[in-house]
């Protein structure tokens, strides 16, 4: 993919960047240069890789799926001016 003066001043317009006409032809190099090696990342073969949570081997940390009430339903509800059992209680919008 290679890209042209005018998508260069379209980005620039869509990124609200003032780019000036001689800045153009650097830019677009730039950019076809950024294109060129996320190609090139493309042709690597990444067949029976393991996606790496980091550079050092460690296991991502987990906590179990439970649903509960945060244990702070006191302090959510301590600012409401009307409640009933943790839970708000707001005036009859729909007769």
């Amino acid at each position: 993919m290679s890209v042209d003066a005018a998508t260069v001043r379209r980005i620039a317009h869509l990124a609200r960047i003032a780019v000036q006409d001689d800045e153009v032809p650097h830019l677009q190099g730039e950019l076809n240069a950024m294109l060129a090696f996320v190609e090139q990342l493309s042709e690597v073969n990444v067949d029976g890789i393991e996606p790496m949570t980091s550079v050092t081997p460690m296991e991502m940390k987990k906590r179990p799926d439970l649903v509960n009430d945060g244990e702070i339903a006191d302090v959510v509800i301590a600012n409401a001016p009307a409640t009933e059992d943790h839970f708000f209680l707001v005036p009859k919008v729909v007769e």
